[in-house]
């Protein structure tokens, strides 16, 4: 499955690109590996390989409550695309289970601008309570949702820039914002998950989600950006797990780089 199977072609501006350049440049001054355009040695194969396990095996937790399946679609399209937004903005360092139950009760009670933008951030702690750093999230839905009206006039921009001059909403989720609700691929979205397994594969030498997605955007086919996210993520969930991952039940064991003390993905710390 990929968010980009139906995605217009890219429409920032060349003055955008040149910018997300300056800043991946700054990004790669704090890391530890060279930028390289190379791919990484069977990385296809590999890739491959998790595609197969993830179609045949058992549904991971983000193929039927990620936050691509969370939004209302019977609603109006600026309300469809505030509701991905705040779907995103919810699942982050939290369950999707958790994501989903929370974004319930925000549909039931109006999960739209205007009623956010009424209802007081105490009152949206409470709703969402149970995700993680529910506070501060709220805190973060209402500023967001103020600059959406007061700035954009209720309907969120479909660009990178603007989408990441809301509160709270960093590179990760603006990319995957993009793709679910503008159907616009035009970056990796890269979350622990992926972060966490492009390590354990060496496809990438980092120590930050943010390093992890300017490494991958330098050698991954662009056609594969837009999938890249749901497939790791799910992979990550069931199989590749951040501690005692299941490498008995990996049929890709055979293929994954030796880790730590010459161990499979087992023996790595999550990083």
């Amino acid at each position: 499955y990929s968010f980009c199977t139906l995605l217009r072609p890219p429409t920032e501006s060349t003055k955008m690109k040149r910018k997300a350049s300056a800043v991946a440049k700054s990004v790669l001054k704090r890391g530890k590996q060279e930028l390289s355009t190379d791919e990484p040695h069977g990385w296809l194969k590999l890739y491959k390989k998790i595609e197969v396990m993830r179609e045949e095996g058992e549904s991971a937790p983000v193929d039927t409550m990620g936050c691509h399946m969370l939004a209302d679609k019977s609603e109006s399209e600026p309300v469809y695309k505030y509701q991905s937004l705040i779907a995103l903005m919810l699942s982050s360092r939290t369950k999707d289970t958790t994501t989903a139950a929370a974004m319930e009760r925000l549909k039931k009670f109006g999960l739209t601008p205007d009623k956010i933008n009424a209802t007081p951030e105490e009152q949206i702690a409470e709703l969402i309570y149970g995700v993680g750093f529910h506070n501060m999230k709220a805190k973060y839905i209402k500023k967001s949702t103020e600059k959406i009206i007061d700035e954009f006039g209720g309907t969120i921009p479909g660009n990178i820039k603007d989408v990441t001059s809301l509160h709270g909403v960093g590179p990760k989720m603006g990319y995957l914002y993009l793709q679910i609700a503008e159907g616009i691929c035009n970056g990796v979205a890269v979350d622990t998950h992926v972060h966490r397994i492009c390590n354990r594969f060496k496809w990438v030498d980092t120590n930050t989600p943010e390093e992890t997605r300017v490494h991958l955007q330098a050698w991954l086919p662009e056609a594969y950006w837009g999938s890249i996210n749901k497939l790791l993520v799910g992979f990550g969930q069931l199989i590749c797990t951040p501690t005692k991952p299941k490498c008995s039940k990996c049929s890709a064991t055979s293929l994954c780089p030796p880790q730590e003390e010459g161990g499979t993905a087992s023996s790595l710390r999550c990083r």
